[in-house]
């Protein structure tokens, strides 16, 4: 029992749950688009969200606390060392415009987590982008948007028109919300010079948005000129699920409500498409 409590630790510490997620994200884009499975853009994204979280959570612990690293934070190192080195072989399989885009998220990802203003830009003593108040879910939301809408179209060759870029502002409407229970958790640990949602308009209020957002979020699919029938089926289902998910959402919250249950929607979302398709 303490192995697998162990093992699932490991599984949410190591960014796999988070990469998953992303990984589905992709592959919904693939499916929402009638592209072919692509096993290239898929396994990238994968192997990338693994890397480029592990060094956003990491870097600072591993810079200041490099000779006394627990057992944990070195195996995690470890991976993302292979996660790496994965990413790159995948990278080299991508066609030159999509690895453009890819340099884009991979420097504003890398200045997120590392100081390089000066200080009169920030809030607090971190001087990178997260630190930023208020600027933090909007980056998420913008770059997960990107690299689960935009960098599989791209790869494929596919036109970027009207419904391409509606998906994308969906995407990051969900994004938002499904970021609303993490900062809504958070509440007890975020410095207030950080501005987000909740510490701005409260737990209630959040609420509130984040419910408007989503009600956006599925109505934006009517603009489409394509409208798929079970599509639309499904995602009233995976509204529905975020909606409840962000409703009962507290400040006291298991470990495992958003970094496993909210974090894992996109899953969710995927096996039904992979069920009903």
């Amino acid at each position: 029992m303490k192995f697998i409590k162990q093992l699932f630790n490991f599984y949410l510490n190591s960014s796999v749950h988070v990469a998953l997620s992303v990984f589905s994200l992709t592959w919904i884009t693939l499916m929402e688009f009638d592209i072919p499975y692509d096993e290239n853009i898929l396994y990238f994204v994968f192997y990338a969200s693994i890397t480029g979280y592990n060094f956003v959570k990491y870097f600072g612990i591993a810079k200041f606390h490099h000779r006394s690293l627990t057992n944990w934070l070195k195996l995690i190192q470890v991976f993302s060392f292979f996660s790496f080195l994965l990413m790159c072989y995948y990278a080299l399989k991508l066609n030159p415009v999509t690895l453009i885009c890819v340099g884009g998220f991979a420097v504003i990802t890398f200045l997120y987590a590392i100081p390089f203003l000066p200080k009169r830009f920030f809030l607090d003593k971190q001087h990178n982008l997260r630190s930023i108040g208020g600027l933090k879910i909007y980056l998420i939301a913008l770059i997960w948007a990107g690299v689960t809408v935009l960098l599989p179209l791209i790869n494929n060759n596919y036109f970027i028109g009207t419904d391409a870029v509606l998906t994308t502002i969906q995407r990051c409407l969900f994004i938002i919300v499904l970021m609303l229970p993490f900062e809504i958790r958070d509440l007890r640990y975020d410095s207030l010079k950080l501005s987000t949602i909740p510490q701005k308009i409260g737990v209630r209020q959040t609420k509130l948005i984040g419910s408007i957002l989503l009600g956006l979020f599925f109505f934006l699919d009517f603009l489409k000129d394509e409208i798929n029938g079970i599509h639309v089926i499904l995602l009233i289902i995976i509204t529905g699920v975020t909606l409840l998910f962000l409703v009962f959402s507290k400040i006291e919250q298991g470990k495992s409500y958003s970094a496993f249950w909210v974090e894992g929607i996109p899953v969710f979302w995927l096996i039904l498409l992979l069920l009903f398709y």
